[in-house]
């Protein structure tokens, strides 16, 4: 089957920009992206392309291209739904933090609403893709739902997980290591399946478009993004060992990584891992493993997690530990709030924990992010609920600017690793500064001889 109409429910970090690669890979297609979100919108439809609310390098490019010839962007939900062939979910799908699996299963409140709205409004056949990360067989309790409407409409599902990487989402979409698709085995779930495959092929070579069924396209996603992140939290574990024995971890990365066997993808020690995904996906298997009784599976698992707030916790600890013990009244500068280079996405990262742990020991953060917003700051903060919205102003200031940020500072840490930061005029930066004058490195991003022979104390992961 042709499809001519696409409407994509959610215009976050994953809709947004895949809806407009498929719109600019595809022009006979038309690409409604809807959020109920109306500032979030209106940032999309935005002239000045600098105002998009995701930044991605070379978003804009893409936007300008496609934005008013076959890419829209709009808040009413319900026209889209109704006019499109297929229709992509990619709603928020955060960890519940409410009843029955508190702390550990998927909330999946908004992928509930999504499917109720899709079941009201819809007149004709739709394909309804997952893209949102989800635990398995959620697409099961989606078609209850919408094959329980009474409107006569036939719909098919299909898992369709995205696997990009923040900071190079527009090059991992323009060329995909694979595109996964998962449907029923049936005739029309193989017809369904094909209309997407056919979508990709605009771009995408054949044989890197994977069809599975529904159940192992969920499951996946999840394996991924654990095995992922199970190398941070291991090379991360390794760069405690090393600080003790005398090691570097960078180059027991270097050794190990050229090990065809294991590779040398994210064998990078860092403060630890951020970002909507890693976390929570690992937190929904460990879950999934609970609900089937494989205890030892869980805990396996989990284990990732533990390790990863360790590493956090740890280095808020050194820098406490470094300053005499006390870091109350003193001013300590974060370069860096996003959860990584070349987004302006903080969630999970780790910049939030390590501040919420040294604003509790008094400390007076200072806090700047070429690309993160003053208002996002103070929400990642005021989430946790650790204490008021007034205390959080009063302990943590955001700045515009790298040179006021470290000015009367007595230590700076590094919690992003952006290019900009090794450009800074470090002399200038340590001539301002209170002295002994300190950087904690949580990426391994600068250059411990250059710091050093200005005078710096430099310390950094892993060695």
């Amino acid at each position: 089957m042709e499809i001519k109409s696409i409407c994509c429910i959610g215009a976050g970090y994953v809709g947004g920009p895949t809806m407009a690669v498929i719109a600019e890979k595809c022009p006979n297609i038309k690409v409604m992206v809807v959020d109920l979100n109306e500032k979030r919108i209106a940032a999309w439809n935005d002239e000045n392309l600098e105002n998009l609310p995701v930044y991605e390098p070379g978003l804009d490019e893409v936007v300008k291209k496609a934005r008013g010839r076959n890419l829209f962007f709009s808040t009413e939900v319900d026209k889209a739904i109704d006019e499109a062939d297929m229709i992509f979910i990619s709603v928020n799908t955060p960890t519940k933090t409410y009843g029955v699996g508190k702390g550990m299963a998927a909330d999946l409140k908004y992928i509930e609403l999504c499917a109720r709205q899709i079941a009201r409004v819809a007149k004709t056949d739709k394909i309804v893709v997952e893209k949102s990360t989800l635990p398995v067989r959620t697409a099961s309790a989606i078609k209850d739902i919408l094959d329980h409407t009474g409107n006569g409409v036939n719909f098919q599902i299909l898992s369709n997980p995205e696997f990009l990487a923040e900071g190079t989402a527009v090059t991992d979409l323009h060329n995909p290591d694979r595109v996964l698709i998962g449907g029923d085995t049936t005739t029309e779930g193989q017809i369904a399946i094909q209309a997407l495959v056919d979508i990709y092929a605009n771009w995408v070579s054949k044989d890197r478009i994977l069809t599975t069924n529904v159940w192992s396209s969920e499951l996946s996603k999840l394996t991924a993004n654990a095995f992922l992140a199970q190398r941070v939290s291991s090379i991360n574990a390794m760069s405690e060992l090393c600080e003790k024995t005398g090691a570097d971890v960078n180059e027991v990365a270097k050794a190990i990584g050229m090990d065809s066997r294991i590779g040398s993808k994210f064998l990078k020690s860092s403060v630890g891992f951020g970002g909507s995904c890693f976390q929570k996906d690992i937190l929904n298997l460990v879950y999934i493993a609970k609900s089937y009784g494989l205890n030892e599976v869980a805990d396996y698992w989990e284990q990732v997690i533990i390790m990863n707030d360790h590493q956090k916790r740890r280095f808020a600890k050194n820098i406490i530990s470094t300053l005499y013990n006390t870091v109350s009244g003193k001013k300590i500068t974060f370069l860096g709030w996003a959860f990584k280079k070349d987004t302006n996405d903080t969630r999970e990262s780790a910049a939030i924990y390590v501040a919420d742990d040294l604003v509790s020991e008094q400390a007076k953060v200072a806090v700047y992010d070429p690309k993160v917003e003053e208002e996002q700051i103070y929400f990642d903060l005021n989430y946790l609920e650790t204490r008021t919205e007034r205390e959080n102003k009063e302990g943590v200031a955001v700045f515009s600017d790298a040179y006021t940020a470290c000015h009367n500072s007595h230590a700076i840490a590094v919690l992003t690793e952006w290019d900009e930061f090794k450009q800074l005029d470090w002399q200038k930066v340590y001539d301002n500064m209170l002295k002994p004058a300190f950087v904690f490195d949580g990426r391994n991003l600068l250059d411990k001889k250059q710091l050093e022979t200005i005078g710096f104390v430099y310390q950094s992961i892993g060695s």
